[in-house]
């Protein structure tokens, strides 16, 4: 590297951000440490100040780094820091820095350091941010930040929320394109009004019983976990949804029309049957579903679904090409009722590929004729796999049912070579135990 003109030495080194690397090289040669004010970077892990001797102490020796560059664009610190050295620091470089993460370790803080300023309100000095992303914060309080006009990503994982103090947080990002909220508890009730916002992941720990209003027109992409009432009337470019709840019940989903959704992702213990009839009569244009709802029922009880009519289902979802079904979505659509007097023209016209869970042998040859018609009129269907997991039944109809599957696989196998695969685009079938 010595016969290297200078700006190509700045250039590699650049590329460097871990702090432990940057300082070694200030040790190499003075040519190395005269090119450390051009790095962009910087990088401070978790454990790296944790055998420091002298009096030294991590917000000094982060503030040293900080001061020794011209122009840092990157700040990432997972060390332990307090809200003096954040402070310091950002009075440094705040004007420069594009991206800046943080691991706040202050959700206990919080009790024991209350006389210092908050950390969260340190961060309003950097008001240049495009990114920012947060570890465990404690936000009960509103931040005192002005308007970051220039932020577009702000994630915020492992966090005790309160309602007002995330709503004024989001208010001073009115331009965010990307939104993650994992890990958050406390929140009750959260409005998110953000013009400019595409992509939304929200993960609420508690009860399951948020309630979550997002008006956001360009929204493309939205996951929520562990909210029982969901608004988004403003769905038009909407393309991949995902809706769970793992400790609670679903009891509203309020969408627009959902025109352009092409994944719609259904999950939870209990879901009311209005929100997934809801669901599904609004997704009409999706090609990837996948449904996990144990069981529907409006309050306490645990009710299996209804009757699902199969021609009717997939006449409402033509464009379907993936279908992942679990268990009670798959025993609705098992009812002998739903496959009485089909039109000699129903087809299923563009479904490829099934993935079917069963957790019961009950009702097995409702179930062996919905797996039939689904090849029969699965005129383009090409992999089916089903899955039988966790039966526990000790009963006899359940041998019964491993014998209809592995009898309706060599049928099928057998049908396929008197066809061949000019006349038959069915692939595989696959049982998997």
């Amino acid at each position: 590297m010595d016969s290297l003109p200078d700006a190509i030495v700045q250039y590699i080194l650049s590329h460097m951000s871990n702090a432990k690397d940057v300082a070694s090289c200030t040790c190499v040669s003075k040519r190395w440490q005269d090119s450390i004010p051009y790095l962009r970077s910087l990088y401070f892990p978790r454990n790296l100040f944790d055998n420091l001797s002298g009096g030294n102490t991590s917000d000094r020796i982060v503030r040293q780094m900080i001061a020794s560059i011209f122009q840092l664009e990157e700040l990432v610190v997972y060390c332990p820091f307090s809200s003096a050295g954040l402070s310091s620091w950002l009075s440094l470089a705040g004007s420069s820095i594009r991206n800046l993460e943080l691991r706040m370790d202050n959700l206990v803080e919080h009790m024991t350091c209350v006389d210092q300023p908050p950390k969260l309100d340190c961060i309003g000095a950097a008001l240049n941010l495009e990114t920012l992303k947060l570890w465990g914060v404690m936000m009960i309080n509103s931040p005192k930040w002005d308007t970051f006009l220039k932020l577009q990503t702000l994630e915020i994982v492992g966090a005790r929320l309160e309602d007002f103090a995330l709503c004024d947080a989001l208010k001073a990002c009115p331009n965010l394109t990307h939104l993650v909220l994992l890990g958050c508890e406390g929140l009750k009730s959260v409005s998110i009004e953000l013009p400019q916002l595409e992509q939304c992941k929200l993960d609420f720990y508690g009860l399951g019983n948020c309630l979550i209003s997002i008006t956001s027109p360009k929204l493309e992409f939205l996951e929520v976990q562990g909210c029982s009432w969901i608004r988004v009337p403003e769905t038009r470019c909407l393309r991949e949804l995902s809706i769970a709840n793992n400790s609670g019940r679903v009891y509203m989903v309020d969408f627009g029309k959902l025109m352009a959704l092409e994944s719609l992702s259904v999950r939870g213990v209990q879901w009311c049957w209005d929100a997934i009839s809801k669901m599904l009569e609004l997704a009409t244009e999706v090609k990837h579903l996948y449904m996990k709802v144990e069981f529907t029922g409006d309050f306490e009880a645990l009710l299996p679904f209804p009757e699902v009519d199969f021609v009717e289902f997939f006449n409402s979802h033509r464009k379907l090409q993936k279908f992942e079904i679990h268990g009670a979505m798959f025993a609705a659509l098992c009812q002998k009722n739903s496959l009485k007097n089909v039109d000699a023209r129903f087809v299923i016209p563009c479904l490829k590929e099934v993935i079917i869970t069963v957790r019961s042998p009950l009702n097995a040859e409702q179930k062996m004729s919905t797996l039939e018609s689904l090849i029969k009129y699965g005129k383009h269907l090409k992999k089916m796999i089903i899955k039988i997991l966790q039966m526990k039944s000790s009963h006899s109809s359940t041998d019964d049912f491993f014998e209809d599957i592995c009898r309706y696989l060599d049928l099928v196998s057998a049908r396929k070579l008197v066809l061949g695969p000019s006349l038959n685009p069915f692939h595989s079938i696959r049982l998997v135990v």
